[in-house]
C-alpha cells in the first residue's frame, strides 16, 4: 500500500482522469475526498471507493469560487486533521471545439477568460486553501495538471493551452517556495488520453467520425495509440507517494512519446 492511511482531494474527481486518479489511490490505501461541480458524478467515484474499503467524502465545489473551495477544505480538516495530498485535475475546455476558430483572433474574450479561471486560477485556489494545513504538517504532496499542448505546437486551443502553460509557472514557483517544508509540487502533462473529457476536443461528431478521427491523432503518437485514464493516474501515484520522495518542480509528459515524431522502422 503506497499511500496507507493518507488523506487526498482530487479535483474533477467525477469521470475521467479524476476518477481513474481517486480509485488507483483508493486501491493503495488512501481515503479520498472526490470534488467537483457534478455532485452525482463525485458520489458515484465515492461509492467505488468505498467498495475498495476505504472512505471519503464527496464535495461540490467550482474550483473558481474562493468560498465554496476554502468549505471543502474546512470539511476535510473538520473529517481526517489533515490533507497530505492535493491533485488540481478540475478543468475545462470551453469553447475549443468552437470549428469558428482559427486563430486568436477567433477567440471570443469570454472563452479566454473562462478557461484561464477554470484551469489556471481554480489551481490557485486550491492550493492556496490545502498549503497553510500541510505546512503545519511539514507535509505534503501536490500534483497539478497542465497538457502537452502547454509546450507543443501548432495548436488549435491557444487559450486553453495558455492556461495549462500558466499551471506550468505556478507549479515551479510553488516548488521552490514549499521544497524547505517537506511539501512537493509536479505538474502531469497529459497527450491525447481518451476520456470523455478528450472527445470534447473533436466537438460534436458522430461515434464513427470519432473513433476514425482518434484512429488518425494516434497515427502521430510514436506509440501509435492514445493513452488511457489509468495510465496517468499511475504518474499521479507515483507522484503521491514517498517513490518521488526527492521529485518536486518535475513536468512530466504522459504523451506516449509525443512530441516526438513517428519515423518508424
Amino acid at each position: 500500500m503506497l499511500l496507507a492511511d493518507k488523506v487526498a482531494i482530487v479535483t474533477g474527481a467525477a469521470g475521467g482522469i479524476g476518477r481513474a486518479i481517486a480509485l488507483r489511490f483508493a486501491k493503495e490505501g488512501c481515503d479520498v475526498v472526490t470534488a467537483d461541480l457534478n455532485l452525482e458524478g463525485a458520489n458515484e467515484t465515492l461509492d467505488e471507493i468505498r467498495k475498495l474499503g476505504r472512505d471519503g467524502l464527496a464535495i461540490q465545489v467550482d474550483v473558481t469560487n474562493s468560498a465554496m473551495v476554502q468549505t471543502m477544505v474546512e470539511k476535510t480538516i473538520e473529517k481526517y486533521g489533515r490533507i497530505d495530498i492535493l491533485v488540481n485535475n478540475a478543468g475545462t475546455l470551453f469553447g475549443v471545439a468552437d470549428p469558428s476558430i482559427k486563430s486568436i483572433a477567433d477567440i471570443p474574450e469570454q472563452a479566454w477568460d473562462r478557461l484561464v479561471e477554470i484551469n489556471l486560477k481554480g489551481c490557485f485556489l486550491c492550493s492556496k486553501q490545502v498549503v497553510p494545513h500541510m505546512k503545519e504538517k511539514e507535509y505534503g504532496k501536490i500534483i497539478n495538471f497542465s497538457t502537452l499542448g502547454a509546450i507543443h505546437t501548432p495548436s488549435v486551443a491557444p487559450h486553453y493551452n495558455a492556461a495549462k502553460a500558466g499551471v506550468l509557472g505556478l507549479t515551479f514557483d510553488m516548488a521552490s517556495e514549499l521544497a524547505p517544508r517537506g511539501i512537493t509540487v509536479n505538474a502531469i502533462m497529459p497527450g491525447p488520453i481518451r476520456t470523455s473529457f478528450y472527445d470534447k476536443v473533436v466537438g460534436d461528431l458522430s461515434e464513427e467520425a470519432k473513433e476514425t478521427r482518434f484512429k488518425n491523432m494516434a497515427k502521430n503518437v510514436p506509440m501509435q495509440r492514445m493513452g488511457t485514464a489509468d495510465e496517468v493516474a499511475s504518474v499521479a501515484l507515483f507522484f503521491a507517494s514517498e517513490l518521488s520522495s526527492y521529485v518536486t518542480g518535475v513536468q512530466l509528459l504522459v504523451a506516449g512519446g509525443m512530441p516526438l515524431v513517428p519515423t518508424g522502422l
